[in-house]
Protein backbone atom coordinates (compact mmCIF):
# COMPACT_ATOMS: atom_id res chain seq x y z
CA UNK A 1 0.00 0.00 0.00
CA UNK A 2 1.73 3.07 -1.30
CA UNK A 3 1.44 6.03 1.10
CA UNK A 4 2.35 9.61 -0.02
CA UNK A 5 3.57 12.06 2.66
CA UNK A 6 1.17 9.82 4.97
CA UNK A 7 -1.79 10.64 2.71
CA UNK A 8 -3.27 6.91 2.44
CA UNK A 9 -5.08 7.81 -0.85
CA UNK A 10 -5.93 3.90 -1.55
CA UNK A 11 -8.14 4.22 1.61
CA UNK A 12 -9.41 7.86 0.67
CA UNK A 13 -10.62 6.37 -2.87
CA UNK A 14 -12.11 3.11 -1.04
CA UNK A 15 -13.83 5.37 1.52
CA UNK A 16 -15.32 8.01 -1.45
CA UNK A 17 -16.49 4.71 -3.78
CA UNK A 18 -17.92 3.23 -0.93
CA UNK A 19 -20.28 6.66 -0.36
CA UNK A 20 -20.79 6.89 -3.85
CA UNK A 21 -21.86 3.90 -3.67
CA UNK A 22 -24.57 3.68 -0.87
CA UNK A 23 -25.66 7.03 -1.89
CA UNK A 24 -26.83 5.50 -5.17
CA UNK A 25 -25.45 8.12 -7.07
CA UNK A 26 -23.09 8.01 -10.21
CA UNK A 27 -19.62 9.25 -10.80
CA UNK A 28 -20.85 11.82 -13.37
CA UNK A 29 -23.50 12.99 -10.86
CA UNK A 30 -20.62 13.14 -8.26
CA UNK A 31 -18.85 15.43 -10.97
CA UNK A 32 -21.60 17.43 -11.12
CA UNK A 33 -22.07 17.98 -7.44
CA UNK A 34 -18.79 18.71 -6.37
CA UNK A 35 -17.43 20.68 -9.22
CA UNK A 36 -14.52 17.62 -10.02
CA UNK A 37 -14.22 16.85 -13.83
CA UNK A 38 -15.44 13.36 -14.63
CA UNK A 39 -12.04 12.98 -16.33
CA UNK A 40 -10.12 13.23 -12.26
CA UNK A 41 -12.69 10.91 -11.45
CA UNK A 42 -11.16 8.30 -13.90
CA UNK A 43 -8.00 8.76 -13.23
CA UNK A 44 -8.50 8.53 -9.06
CA UNK A 45 -10.23 5.37 -10.40
CA UNK A 46 -6.86 4.28 -11.86
CA UNK A 47 -4.87 4.95 -9.01
CA UNK A 48 -3.73 8.54 -10.07
CA UNK A 49 -4.33 11.41 -6.65
CA UNK A 50 -5.74 14.41 -7.79
CA UNK A 51 -5.04 18.16 -6.47
CA UNK A 52 -5.67 19.28 -2.76
CA UNK A 53 -8.71 21.13 -4.04
CA UNK A 54 -10.39 18.30 -5.63
CA UNK A 55 -9.63 16.02 -2.45
CA UNK A 56 -11.28 18.50 -0.40
CA UNK A 57 -14.67 19.00 -2.36
CA UNK A 58 -14.71 15.31 -2.45
CA UNK A 59 -14.36 14.83 1.44
CA UNK A 60 -16.45 17.74 2.21
CA UNK A 61 -19.11 15.68 -0.15
CA UNK A 62 -18.83 12.62 1.11
CA UNK A 63 -19.02 13.70 4.84
CA UNK A 64 -15.33 12.49 5.23
CA UNK A 65 -12.67 13.63 7.24
CA UNK A 66 -9.48 13.89 5.34
CA UNK A 67 -7.20 13.31 8.77
CA UNK A 68 -8.71 10.01 9.26
CA UNK A 69 -6.41 9.03 5.86
CA UNK A 70 -3.02 10.75 6.79
CA UNK A 71 -0.75 7.94 8.72
CA UNK A 72 2.19 10.18 10.39
CA UNK A 73 4.60 9.84 13.03
CA UNK A 74 3.35 13.01 14.44
CA UNK A 75 1.06 12.96 17.27
CA UNK A 76 -2.37 14.51 16.14
CA UNK A 77 -3.11 17.41 17.39
CA UNK A 78 -6.26 20.06 18.40
CA UNK A 79 -6.94 22.51 16.29
CA UNK A 80 -5.70 26.09 17.56
CA UNK A 81 -8.48 27.89 19.08
CA UNK A 82 -7.95 31.18 16.68
CA UNK A 83 -8.21 28.67 14.00
CA UNK A 84 -11.42 27.33 15.09
CA UNK A 85 -12.82 30.18 15.42
CA UNK A 86 -11.48 32.07 12.66
CA UNK A 87 -13.59 29.12 10.52
CA UNK A 88 -16.48 29.63 12.44
CA UNK A 89 -16.58 33.21 12.21
CA UNK A 90 -16.22 33.12 8.49
CA UNK A 91 -18.89 30.54 7.74
CA UNK A 92 -21.76 32.22 9.78
CA UNK A 93 -23.95 33.54 7.27
CA UNK A 94 -25.21 36.54 9.44
CA UNK A 95 -21.78 37.95 9.23
CA UNK A 96 -20.68 39.84 5.86
CA UNK A 97 -17.50 38.78 5.33
CA UNK A 98 -15.98 42.01 6.56
CA UNK A 99 -17.81 41.77 9.47
CA UNK A 100 -16.49 37.96 9.77
CA UNK A 101 -12.41 39.39 9.39
CA UNK A 102 -13.12 42.32 11.86
CA UNK A 103 -13.83 40.43 14.68
CA UNK A 104 -11.48 37.68 14.00
CA UNK A 105 -8.75 40.47 13.60
CA UNK A 106 -10.27 41.85 17.21
CA UNK A 107 -10.72 37.97 19.24
CA UNK A 108 -6.65 37.53 17.98
CA UNK A 109 -5.59 40.73 19.30
CA UNK A 110 -7.19 40.31 22.23
CA UNK A 111 -6.77 36.28 22.66
CA UNK A 112 -2.90 36.69 22.03
CA UNK A 113 -2.54 39.52 24.65
CA UNK A 114 -4.62 37.83 27.34
CA UNK A 115 -3.16 33.97 26.58
CA UNK A 116 -0.77 32.55 29.33
CA UNK A 117 2.48 31.87 27.45
CA UNK A 118 4.03 28.48 27.44
CA UNK A 119 6.87 27.85 29.36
Amino acid sequence: MKHDKGFDFPAFYRALQATVESKGVSWKQLAQHTGVSPTTLARMASGRKPDAASIAALCAWAGLNLSDFVHSELPKRKPETVAVLAQALRADPSLAPREAEALETMFKAAYFSLRKKKE
